[in-house]
């Protein structure tokens, strides 16, 4: 007799916390905070934050009326912050405090811009782009890190606590605590990829992140791959002794558990939304707006950034116009792409590159009523981004290395009526669980456009199994069991 599997949901997940963590204060940490009050026409206004980090951990905090410590970015923040930069939030019915940590210019733009991003993330992602290497990145990195440790430690005043800490951007924060309140239980979950060791000894700080890092308990990443990436990295760069079970790091007789927690999204919330009055209207003004009267449209939605493979997307549309004209006039492919970085050189190129492809194509295949490509730089609101889903026959995805990559996950829970196609690269971690997605390498233009006739071509019956396929397992693994999965070892962590 099959049993069906138990299925996370916000429900169940905070009893869980409320069960398992009563006598425990909550602490999430991340750069990015989950809402933001800015000034607008004289009015101060609070918006909500959607991120799957938010989604998934929004429930936890609130089930122990924790504390979530990030960044204050917006323009009104410290308007509304008291003299500890904490506010209780949501405003309406207050469940957990956020305490906003406010940097100054120089020190967030050497942390985030710099050592961040100019370091950690081309180092992370095969994207060929190299380090950028600044002492000053690197100290700016270290202050801010401490600067969060010491606020976290502010407000615990010796209580029980588990420290949950996000990202990349703070890979130093759990050993200061550590050194500091060795009794409390540290987490953290690196949200993008693990290079290997060959890559990663190329960072002359390797040794002061690995021992950061290691300052964790529990340290978690999307896949086992990277996992083992980290461990070996381990073994080769520091005095450190990893088990043979492969999943803990021992160093100095500290433990540090490393394991796999494929983050998702809320596939309910999502279902159910796409579905609403407000999200149709807005897809029919998308389709309007954008004149997608055509048999055929494509559709992509990517931060504008190296590693999501935009040019090289453009390039396998290119090839798939030039060696099947028989598509000519029957698709429109419409890339919505959110600015991101522009202060970093890279990210100001990779916009150039993508205007003159944009150009080039649609110079070359357009006709009097007839346009191939749309490419909308713009940043998309939560309703927004599910009636543009709405729009696709076809979504591509097509970083040339990501973590997971939630679009796709997204893509898959919006099509209730199961009668979409996904294109997906081999390079995501979204790739290794949804088995019904068409795969493609993006640096190979030539497959990837027989991969977009494959897509249009696909017959009805074959696009509702696969896509049926998908929805079941974003159902089953969704935002909900990555929190309840974590949260699950935190607790063996905190009665040992």
């Amino acid at each position: 007799m099959n049993m069906k599997p138990f299925l996370w949901n916000q429900g169940n997940l905070q009893a869980a916390i409320a069960q398992r963590f009563s006598d425990h204060r909550l602490v999430v940490v991340s750069n990015r905070q989950p809402y933001v009050h800015h000034l607008r026409e004289g009015k101060i206004i609070c918006q909500h934050a959607i991120s799957g980090v938010v989604t998934g951990l929004e429930p936890v905090v609130k089930a122990c009326s924790g504390l979530w410590v990030a960044h204050g970015d917006g323009t009104a923040d410290r308007k509304v912050s008291g003299e500890r930069g904490i506010i209780d939030v949501p405003l309406t019915t207050p469940a957990f405090q956020l305490k906003r940590l406010f940097l100054s210019k120089e020190d967030f733009g050497g942390y985030y811009y710099g050592f961040s991003n100019e370091v950690l993330w081309p180092l992370c992602h095969i994207a060929f782009v190299r380090p950028t290497f600044r002492t000053d990145d690197w100290e700016a990195y270290q202050k801010v890190n401490a600067i969060y440790a010491e606020a976290i430690l502010s407000e615990l005043r010796g209580e029980r606590a588990i420290v949950f800490i996000q990202d990349y951007h703070l890979a130093l924060v759990s050993s200061y605590l550590k050194q500091a309140r060795p009794d409390l239980v540290v987490a953290q979950f690196w949200h993008i990829p693990w290079p290997t060791a060959e890559i990663f000894r190329i960072c002359r700080m390797r040794e002061d992140l690995l021992k950061g890092l290691l300052g964790n308990d529990l340290l978690g990443f999307h896949l086992r791959y990277h996992a083992d990436n980290f461990l070996m990295t381990c073994d080769r760069e520091i005095d450190s002794h990893t088990d043979q079970d492969r999943t803990t790091v021992i160093r100095n007789k500290h433990r540090t558990r490393v394991k796999p927690f494929p983050i998702s999204v809320d596939f309910e919330a999502i279902s159910k939304d796409s579905r609403s009055p407000q999200v149709c209207e807005i897809a029919e003004a998308f389709r309007s707006e954008w004149s997608l009267d055509r048999e055929f449209t494509l559709i992509s939605l990517d931060r504008i950034d190296y590693t999501k493979g935009i040019p090289e997307k453009l390039m396998a549309i290119s090839r798939f116009l030039e060696k099947y004209p028989e598509y000519h006039r029957r698709f429109v492919f419409v890339q919505v792409g959110i600015p991101s970085r522009t202060h970093i050189s890279h990210y100001r190129v990779i916009n150039d590159e993508i205007d003159e492809l944009v150009e080039s194509i649609n110079w070359k295949y357009s006709s009097d009523d007839w346009e191939p490509v749309r490419f909308i730089r713009r940043s998309l609101a939560y309703e927004e981004v599910l009636a543009f889903y709405q729009l696709g026959d076809v979504c591509v995805v097509s970083s040339l290395h990501d973590g997971m990559n939630l679009i796709a996950k997204e893509y898959v829970s919006s099509r209730n009526n199961l009668d979409g196609v996904l294109i997906l690269s081999r390079f995501t971690g979204a790739a290794r669980e949804l088995d019904g997605a068409l795969f493609v390498n993006p640096y190979d233009p030539e497959s990837f456009a027989d991969q977009i006739k494959a897509a249009l071509e696909l017959d009805a019956v074959e696009k509702q199994r696969r896509m049926a396929q998908m929805r079941e397992q974003v159902a089953e693994n969704n935002i909900y069991k990555w929190a309840g999965l974590i949260v699950t070892e935190l607790a063996k962590l905190s009665e040992i």
